[in-house]
């Protein structure tokens, strides 16, 4: 006879010890999902690394190495399109950026306050905008109007402000805890210092996490360009150069020739665009992993909190 008192209780599916096929399962999938990022990424490195005669034996992009060299990185560096335009992205993604944390931390510190007045109007107001925009056309007038076509600051403050960056900073801020906020206001601080003592130190996470998304959204931004900028190539960021050389499959200015020659020693225009690519991915490669340990934690508790 069972007794009733001593019936194990069965465990959640989750609880269970992964069985074998399981954990091969899991395996197999990351193993693909690692592939489908990294092989893609490593044939454009080679790619940008081969030599003309390589890429006709390939027939296009190169997955072995087959004589390297690394002229098409001294050809493209040396070309004044492409340092123009890398100091131009490297500019409006640096004050870019600036621009728009300062606005977004104000704005949701603004909102987070429970008695700052208005602050609910200026919240729906701003949820609406999430759904009704006014449109390619009226922006383009108003940006003109303004005498924005041509200036560099075309290319920032009319996206400046994300509505849902804004949200995920105000919920944030306001589960930030009312005793230190308290204290603070006990000695005597307002709410700048406040603002700037008490709640950015404690946000570290999500203001990392913010703006990694602002600097990404700037660096990746050239539809902006497209609208705002004159043909002028001097004002153009590194990204447009991107859709310019790569996408139109077109050469860079200084290159006199097709590439696709019979020589080993003459650079391909596809091996030029592939360096293109690969000098767009290095800035981000670079600082991703100094604030991927904020992305985790920053986006889940920004999102969950409030």
């Amino acid at each position: 006879m069972t007794n009733i008192f001593t019936i194990k209780a069965e465990r959640a599916p989750w609880e269970e010890p992964p069985t074998a096929l399981g954990q091969t399962a899991k395996g197999l999938t990351l193993t693909a999902v690692v592939g489908a990022v990294l092989i893609p990424l490593w044939i454009i490195v080679v790619t940008s690394l081969s030599t003309s005669g390589s890429i006709n034996r390939a027939g296009g992009l190169v997955l072995w190495p087959d004589g390297l060299t690394l002229q098409p990185y001294k050809e493209m560096l040396g070309e004044p399109t492409v340092r123009t335009a890398l100091l131009v992205s490297l500019g409006i993604t640096a004050v870019g950026t600036v621009v728009s944390m300062v606005i977004s931390v104000l704005c949701a510190y603004g909102l987070s306050r429970p008695h700052s007045y208005g602050h609910r109007v200026v919240l729906w107001l701003l949820i609406v905008t999430m759904f009704v925009s006014g449109g390619l056309i009226p922006t383009f007038l108003v940006v003109t109007g303004l005498g924005g076509y041509g200036q560099f600051w075309a290319l920032i403050l009319p996206s400046a402000v994300s509505v849902f960056n804004i949200l995920v900073l105000r919920a944030f801020y306001s589960s930030t805890s009312s005793e230190l906020i308290d204290a603070a206001r006990m000695d005597g601080a307002g709410d700048w210092r406040i603002l700037w003592s008490v709640v950015l130190p404690t946000s570290r996470a999500v203001t990392a996490v913010i703006a990694l998304f602002y600097g990404v959204g700037y660096w990746n931004s050239f539809f902006n360009v497209m609208l705002y900028m004159p043909t002028d190539s001097e004002k153009w960021p590194l990204q447009y150069v991107l859709l310019t050389y790569v996408n139109r499959g077109i050469g860079l200015p200084g290159q006199t020739n097709g590439g696709f020659g019979d020589t080993q020693a003459q650079t391909a225009p596809l091996s030029l665009q592939m360096a293109v690519v690969v000098l767009t991915l290095v800035p981000l490669l670079i600082v991703y992993p100094f604030l991927q340990k904020h992305f985790r934690s920053g986006v889940l508790t920004g999102a969950i909190k409030g």
